[in-house]
């Protein structure tokens, strides 16, 4: 037995693209970014920020489409998937992470652009009622200048 379950709070990059697999099969792109702020060596302040390829689908993806944009702050959970394709007789490998669940939490600025009285869809992968933990990565936790 095996787990594969992220947890990512971030900010969207982008806009989300959304496409129709059939009439009533939406999915959505987007890519996530997520920072971590640490003191160096030297006690500079230092912050690495890394993107992430997310992929929702059906209902969670009729909410991105809806109120996800550019900026918005997202609480994730899901799975991390690889795929290969070939491309120019070159073969290419992606990384995403299927998320399953979603929280908004805000967009960059603070402002939130989604009302939780907005009719939803009740589908399998639904919308996380439950508050996310709060996460403070400013400070190093550890009191040290290692970066892990």
């Amino acid at each position: 037995m095996g787990v594969n379950k992220v947890i990512l709070v971030g900010n969207v990059g982008k806009d989300p693209e959304v496409q129709y697999i059939k009439e009533d099969v939406p999915v959505a792109r987007f890519t996530l970014a997520t920072s971590e702020t640490y003191k160096d060596r030297n006690g500079e302040k230092q912050t690495n920020t890394e993107w992430h390829n997310i992929t929702v689908w059906r209902g969670l993806a009729k909410v991105v489409e809806q109120y996800v944009k550019k900026g918005s702050q997202l609480y994730i959970e899901g799975k991390i998937t690889n795929r290969q394709y070939e491309k120019d007789g070159v073969t290419k490998y992606f990384t995403e992470i299927v998320a399953n669940n979603m929280q908004m939490l805000g967009s960059k600025d603070g402002s939130s652009n989604y009302t939780p009285s907005a009719p939803q869809q009740q589908n399998k992968t639904t919308e996380t009622v439950n508050e996310p933990p709060k996460v403070d990565n400013t400070e190093d936790p550890a009191g040290d200048d290692l970066p892990f």
